[in-house]
């Protein structure tokens, strides 16, 4: 899936996203998904015992970290 696709609205682009799917689109593991999730660097929605990503705060964390040129901040 291109970035492109990911931010084009859709009719699911409201559907909240598990942490494996979070992890699938930044490329990165599930755990370090929680990582973000449990320091508040990606707000979660809490629904019972499950923790949701809403599309637009992953969008919004990938826009506070995108950097121009390689390397760190």
């Amino acid at each position: 899936m291109s970035d492109e696709t990911f931010l084009q609205e859709t009719p699911n682009n409201n559907r909240l996203l598990k942490a494996e799917e979070v992890a699938e689109r930044l490329n990165v593991s599930r755990s370090f998904v929680y990582s973000l999730m449990k320091t508040g660097q990606l707000p979660t929605v809490q629904i019972g015992g499950s923790v949701r990503v809403h599309p637009r705060d992953l969008e919004e964390y990938i826009d506070r970290n995108t950097t121009r040129g390689f390397g760190l901040k």
